[in-house]
């Protein structure tokens, strides 16, 4: 699963409580402001890091 966390329209919900976009958008956001995105999983526990430069 944590391969494709963020692939379009992948999910792990059933088909009408989700439509797999909401990583994808995080992603695709954080990379727009030069910015990078980490995730790490567990059982039972994920971790996601967002760092985005900013100018001082």
């Amino acid at each position: 699963m944590l391969p494709r966390i963020f692939d379009r329209f992948f999910t792990t919900k059933p088909a009408d409580e989700g439509s797999g976009l909401g990583q994808e958008i995080v992603k695709k956001s954080v990379e727009k402001h030069s910015g990078k995105i980490e995730v790490t999983s567990v059982i039972g526990q994920r971790t996601c890091i967002v760092s985005i430069p900013i100018a001082v």
